[in-house]
């Protein structure tokens, strides 16, 4: 049955017998305590992804990878990354796959790709809240790019790391919508560190937003966080 699943998905495509492919979502099950077993589904997974089968086929090895993919699968999903109309596959299987070497295939794929795949895979690298990716992530504040430069404060605001916090504050975007996510990433990494009891990394965080250059409601989250740091 497994074998027919695979020679199905080959040619699997939407509004076909969506059925014919529940022998593997039944072996991701039954494998889960056979590392063999669980090896050999991952690479004949990973094998269809390397093979030019249509987007459904794609999509549906992604999201099974999603679930139990681990570094083997990492190449053929960074692959593609590049891809206008594959990359969010490969990134959400990415993000979602514990081993170090998928935070790094993102972070990697950084240097190469064109702006509004770059967006993606911040977000992606945010999500993981993965502290390695800080430093690119913090280059990336000043890029031109407003989108870019956005994506990379809230990617920050995500990891809310003392790391991530110290990036922001050094960041000076130029565009509007840069500055106000690197603000509300700043604030977001301070609720963090208050929470983690790292109160004097937040009550700087906090004193930094009390200006009279900050708007009105940052001004007052802010004092409230420099409340809330001495309360405690």
């Amino acid at each position: 049955m497994l074998d027919q699943a695979f020679e199905a998905l080959k040619t699997y495509d939407w509004g076909t017998d969506r059925n014919v492919l529940n022998p593997i979502d039944e072996a991701v099950i039954a494998t889960r305590e056979d590392a063999a077993a669980r090896r050999e589904l991952e690479d004949r997974l990973v094998a269809v992804l390397e093979d030019d089968v249509s987007h459904s086929a794609k999509d549906f090895v992604c999201r099974t990878l999603m679930s139990m993919g681990t570094a083997a699968s990492v190449p053929a999903l960074a692959g593609l990354l590049p891809s206008a109309e594959y990359s969010h596959l490969g990134r959400y299987a990415l993000e979602r796959i514990p081993a170090e070497e998928a935070a790094q295939a993102m972070r990697e794929s950084l240097e190469e790709l064109p702006n509004p795949l770059k967006v993606g895979v911040i977000s992606s690298l945010g999500a993981r809240r993965d502290e390695r990716s800080v430093p690119a992530l913090g280059a990336l504040l000043g890029d031109a790019d407003p989108a870019v430069a956005t994506a990379a404060a809230r990617a920050l605001g995500g990891i809310r790391s003392a790391a991530a916090a110290q990036a922001l504050t050094a960041a000076e975007p130029d565009a509007p919508e840069a500055r106000l996510a690197v603000t509300d990433a700043r604030l977001a990494c301070a609720e963090a560190l208050l929470a983690a009891g790292d109160r004097t990394a937040a009550l700087a965080i906090y004193r930094g937003l009390t200006g009279e250059d900050q708007p009105a409601h940052v001004r007052l989250a802010a004092t409230r966080g420099v409340l809330a740091c001495a309360g405690g």
